[in-house]
């Protein structure tokens, strides 16, 4: 195990200064010098700084050696041995973390080292702390999902900290959802306008592919006072993009308080049948709705779509939804994205 008495080590004899010398410049005892160079002694920010002043070599880097030793020790004393560590990070889609190039591992032939690049990027102290971490989210699939959702929320998590945000304010809320329902009919689905929007009125916006294996459409968190809505790429067209959309709005609606302490990507009955009414009545009106069941022909939805503002893509995908017409049907098909 690599620890920074090697190196110091290393140093010393190239310098040609003898350990009691080193250790007396110190001010430390020879069995304290021994115990550093061994690896047998941690290594206080007091000391990095005090052999940097007398070597040169970067307080930062000492400690940097340090603390992951500090984690490989911890590693060995929760998993036991590096075959039970293998067996755990394989449960991490590690090729494809690879492959987007979300992660780029120091060493991939150092289980160790890999351990420490997942730990980094997934923003934990240890797996310990990472599996704790399980009860604070709202998600009905445990195990293995719960690694992909994770590691998918911590994607989002690094885009969104590009993004400035205005303060949230729960008041401006009618109003954000009225210039999306604008935004909607005027346009294609436009991700950086709708960015724009959502950070106009203080919300952080993410759309990233979902890993694979994992049926997530959305989630709902507070990274520290700032409402965030990330969204997969999961949805099949205009309408299905627009109702998670506003599916998550309502947990920002409702849920804020909640969403500081905990991770919504599905919440109990009640909160996800809530979330869906609202995006449903948002995305067409009751009394819309009502008006289109009386007649849902071709010309009749054109004719509403024209007259109310609404995107006709919202109507046919909300026939379909409540199975009126099937998604395969010719009228889903032409406009689902229009």
């Amino acid at each position: 195990m690599v620890y920074f008495g090697l190196y110091l080590k290393d140093y010393l004899e190239n310098a040609r200064i003898s350990q009691t010398d080193f250790s007396n410049r110190l001010g430390i005892t020879q069995k304290h010098m021994n115990e550093i160079l061994n690896g047998k002694k941690n290594i206080t920010m007091e000391m990095a700084g005090n052999i940097e002043r007398l070597t040169g070599i970067d307080a930062k880097f000492i400690m940097k050696i340090e603390n992951n030793r500090r984690i490989k020790e911890s590693l060995l004393e929760h998993f036991e041995t590096e075959e039970n560590l293998i067996k755990y990070i394989k449960e991490f889609p590690i090729n494809e973390l690879k492959k987007r190039k979300w992660l780029v591992f120091k060493d991939e032939s150092n289980i160790f080292q890999k351990s420490i690049d997942l730990l980094d990027f997934l923003k934990v102290k240890d797996f310990t702390v990472f599996n704790l971490l399980e009860q604070k989210v709202l998600f009905k699939k445990k195990g293995e999902d719960y690694k992909k959702l994770s590691l998918w929320i911590a994607r989002c998590d690094q885009l969104s900290q590009y993004q400035e945000v205005d303060a949230y304010n729960s008041k401006n809320f009618d109003k954000m959802i009225e210039e999306i329902k604008v935004e909607a009919y005027n346009n294609e689905i436009d991700l950086n306008n709708i960015k724009k929007i959502l950070n106009k009125y203080g919300i952080l916006f993410v759309v990233e592919k979902a890993l694979p294996g994992t049926k997530v459409r959305g989630v709902f968190k507070v990274n520290g006072s700032v409402p965030a809505i990330y969204l997969t790429k999961n949805y099949t067209g205009k309408d299905s993009f627009y109702f998670e959309l506003f599916h998550e709005l309502k947990h920002c609606k409702s849920d804020y308080n909640e969403a500081k302490n905990k991770i919504i990507a599905n919440g109990d009955e009640k909160k996800e049948k809530e979330a869906d009414e609202f995006a449903l009545e948002t995305m067409i009106n009751n009394i819309i709705w009502e008006m289109i069941l009386r007649d849902y022909k071709e010309d009749h939805i054109l004719a509403i779509a024209d007259e109310y503002k609404i995107p006709p893509s919202f109507i046919v995908g909300r026939l379909a939804y409540n199975k009126i017409i099937s998604y395969q049907s010719n009228l889903y098909q032409r406009y689902k994205d229009k």
